[in-house]
């Protein structure tokens, strides 16, 4: 006898047996008890999630030779056959491949004929939402008034381009993607079933790599099987998967909270030995950080099964929190910035890099602290360089600030006083101080957030400075430009001559430097 694949043995006949949808079964189980039926049902989910398998179940319970029931015989005729897909009164219809007018057309001109043997005729019409906007307009006047022996059941994965008029004559249910735990805890029964050794780790690796998606994680232990000859050990999950060594993100996570930036380069370079997928080791960075912040703020929250639960409390209790928050938005923005590097490696490096520089212990020696306030409660400026340790020079940070208006002069008319413990202080002149209201620092904080890709905190005050803003730096070079072409201009020997000889004068603001 041929091998049958598990997603195809184990697809759920029954409603008791769906694992993950309680909600939709709930519903659909009391109007079939209390035979409220409606002539059209929209499923609505992402891949794999048992839309289809639903609107089977739900056919069964239709045509069930025992009655209208919300749990099928699985023996009839009837539910025999639409198990087997040859039921004649079960349509399915992939829209996908059926997306013209015509089509829709000629499949609802035999909507008008009575059942050949179910008590209804069902149209199970798959990604609807791939129906062009003809065959929509055909199928709405059956959909607004079906025959009594109709029930259409429409499954997609993008609702939001059904139009309007199809969704307000359909009840509607959006199935969930299946939590990891869950998924895990089927594959385990299934294995329980099929004689197959797997231990915890190897199905749990699985069922976070389904993505919500069951059929998926089905496809998955196929996979896992046959790559580890019968055994599947979360070793050889990891090496299927391509997924990184736990050892590797723990040591890493160790690094950073060390400062150690030696160290975690080192087990960069290790894991691109290894050709290890690196945006893969970044997800697992953020997925180990929020298990750490778990632990620190919600210890029980953290499942009692996982094999690692000692070392990530002890990694939440050598960390700060704080810095961990820190760490886990860097993970995530370097994920999203990943495609833009010169190579994942980079990216990788970089993300980590990050990290350090703007952990407090990590800011580089010698960089510019915050300075006692001067007399009069206005805080003493910095150096008219404006550098900001780790953050580079302050007038060409501000030039790539995504910044516009008020909040882009309160960034041009600052000057740089410091950057410690990750706040960036700044000093605004006196005559400036309306550019210092809340509403125009928290966009420039944003800003900053943004384009260093870490939240960091941002102190304005209002004192004197001595030239070292942006709007003073471009002020200093446009009169030193003015003051060169003046003097250019008072030089030039023809303009000297008509001065003398036609007792003239220059106006000096009419004299404009070359652009």
């Amino acid at each position: 006898m041929s091998y049958q694949v598990l997603a195809r043995k184990w697809r759920p006949r029954s409603f008791a047996a769906l694992v993950g949808q309680e909600h939709v079964v709930r519903a659909l189980t009391h109007a079939l008890e209390q035979r409220r039926l409606h002539h059209a049902y929209l499923f609505t989910g992402t891949r794999g999630v048992g839309k289809t398998t639903l609107a089977r179940i739900l056919a069964k319970a239709l045509n069930c030779e025992t009655g209208i029931t919300a749990a099928p015989c699985d023996k009839c005729a009837a539910c025999v056959e639409i198990d087997a897909g040859r039921f004649v009164d079960l349509i399915e219809v992939d829209a996908a491949t059926n997306t013209k007018v015509d089509e829709m057309r000629q499949l609802l001109e035999s909507a008008v004929y009575s059942p050949t043997r179910g008590r209804f005729k069902v149209y199970v019409i798959d990604e609807v939402h791939m129906l062009s906007t003809s065959a929509f307009n055909a199928m709405l006047k059956t959909l607004e008034e079906p025959p009594e022996h109709i029930k259409f059941i429409l499954a997609t994965t993008d609702p939001q381009k059904i139009p309007v008029t199809v969704l307000s004559r359909c009840l509607q249910f959006n199935l969930k993607q299946m939590p990891p735990a869950a998924i895990a805890g089927h594959l385990q029964h299934i294995v329980s079933e099929e004689g197959v050794r797997a231990d915890p780790g190897g199905l749990r690796l699985l069922a976070a790599a389904a993505r919500g998606s069951m059929r998926d994680a089905l496809s998955l232990l196929d996979q896992a099987v046959a790559y580890s000859a019968g055994e599947v050990t979360e070793a050889a999950v990891r090496g299927m998967l391509g997924a990184v060594d736990q050892g590797y993100l723990f040591d890493l996570a160790d690094a950073l909270a060390a400062g150690d930036a030696a160290r975690a380069l080192g087990i960069a370079d290790a894991m691109e030995t290894r050709s290890l997928s690196l945006d893969a080791a970044l997800a697992e960075l953020a997925n180990l950080l929020h298990r750490v912040a778990l632990a620190q703020v919600a210890p029980d929250a953290l499942d009692a099964q996982l094999a690692d639960r000692g070392r990530i409390a002890a990694l939440a209790g050598r960390a700060d929190p704080e810095t961990v928050q820190l760490f886990y938005q860097i993970a995530i923005h370097g994920r999203r910035d990943l495609p833009l590097a010169p190579d994942e490696y980079a990216g990788f490096t970089m993300a980590l890099m990050r990290m350090l520089a703007f952990t407090p212990a990590a800011v580089p020696e010698g960089a510019p602290t915050a300075a006692p306030a001067a007399a009069g409660g206005a805080a003493a400026p910095a150096p008219a360089a404006g550098r900001t340790g780790a953050l580079g020079e302050w007038p060409a940070l501000v030039g790539a600030l995504k910044l516009s208006g008020a909040a882009r002069q309160l960034a041009e008319r600052s000057e740089f006083v410091a950057f410690a413990d990750n706040v960036v202080e700044l000093c605004l002149p006196p005559d400036a101080k309306a550019l210092g209201e809340k509403i125009y620092v928290d966009k420039l904080k944003a800003a900053l957030g943004a384009h260093l890709g870490a939240p960091v905190g941002l102190t304005v005050r209002v004192g004197a400075t001595r030239g070292g803003s942006v709007a003073a730096i471009q002020e200093g070079e446009r009169r030193a430009r003015q003051d060169q072409a003046a003097a250019s201009i008072q030089s030039d020997a023809f303009v000297r001559d008509l001065v003398e000889q036609f007792d003239g004068t220059v106006v000096d603001s009419s004299i404009k430097p070359a652009s």
